[in-house]
């Protein structure tokens, strides 16, 4: 994360950085990314255990870091939240949505009660907290956001309830904030992961054998690990990508360029 001649390549150091979904996974990762690049960490998440986790490891680059028990689908949560991390670390000046659900099944048994629960995490819940602590980039003239949508966004992953439809809707809530708060110095870009083992993930990679079929697909011959979407995501929350706005980075390993290479072409 540096660059020879310079301790803080990214520009990160003293920046607040708020993570949703920091109990874990990509967005654990992510924290613990910000806080090695030198900026103060807020976590947020409503799986405490896995916040405690976060704030043992937090500790390790020193204090001026917290955890907070929040849930994202809830205004009242996020505006306590947003309202403590301001008095304790200052105003948010990034903000990365990790927090995600998967709650598999069909769309022609699905409940509408299976749907609204994914909704409500995956695209309402980013929603929310793009108001709230936009609020406070708004009032200083800059900020950055950072979302983490799927490449299942753009490829319908069947038998996944409404996983799909909300990533899609993530990708365009951030070309729409970066197209209203563009003029306020506040950019909104979004990091579409692959195949990443993450603890949402992990049954998948339990299954004998599933590990290695999906390895054989992915072009670089591996499977992402959170910390690949977190450098990744550092990149876009930083000034290094200033002039980077209402884009969505692909971070699969190529996987999602391979549609051709799956189609029979005999004599080749």
């Amino acid at each position: 994360m540096t660059k020879e001649g310079s301790s803080d390549w990214l520009g990160l150091s003293g920046c607040v950085a708020v993570v949703t979904g920091g109990g874990g996974g990509i967005g654990r990762a992510t924290a613990l990314s910000f806080a090695q690049a030198g900026a103060k960490v807020a976590a947020i998440d409503r799986d405490e255990r896995g916040l405690e986790g976060t704030r043992e490891k937090l500790r390790e680059f020193g204090d001026g870091h917290l955890v907070a028990s929040c849930d994202t689908t809830n205004a009242e949560s996020i505006a306590a939240a947003a309202a403590k991390i301001e008095s304790a670390l200052g105003p948010c000046g990034i903000l990365v949505n990790t927090a995600a659900v998967l709650r598999p099944g069909g769309l022609d048994t699905l409940s509408l009660a299976e749907w609204n629960a994914v909704l409500a995490v995956n695209l309402t819940g980013y929603f929310i907290c793009a108001q709230a602590f936009g609020r406070q980039m708004r009032n200083a003239g800059r900020g950055s956001l950072v979302h983490i949508a799927s490449i299942a966004a753009s490829n319908a992953q069947g038998q996944s309830g409404a996983y799909s439809v909300s990533k899609a809707g993530v990708v365009m809530l951030s070309q729409q904030l970066a197209a209203e708060w563009g003029p306020h110095g506040i950019r909104s870009n979004v990091v579409s992961p692959g195949l990443v083992v993450t603890p949402m993930s992990q049954a998948f990679y339990d299954t004998p054998g599933v590990t290695e079929r999906r390895t054989a697909v992915v072009p670089m011959r591996r499977i992402g690990a959170p910390q690949d979407m977190a450098d990744a995501i550092l990149f876009l929350a930083s000034d290094r990508s200033s002039y980077v706005n209402g884009e969505e980075l692909i971070v699969d390993g190529g996987y999602a360029r391979t549609l051709m290479s799956h189609v029979p072409r005999p004599g080749f």
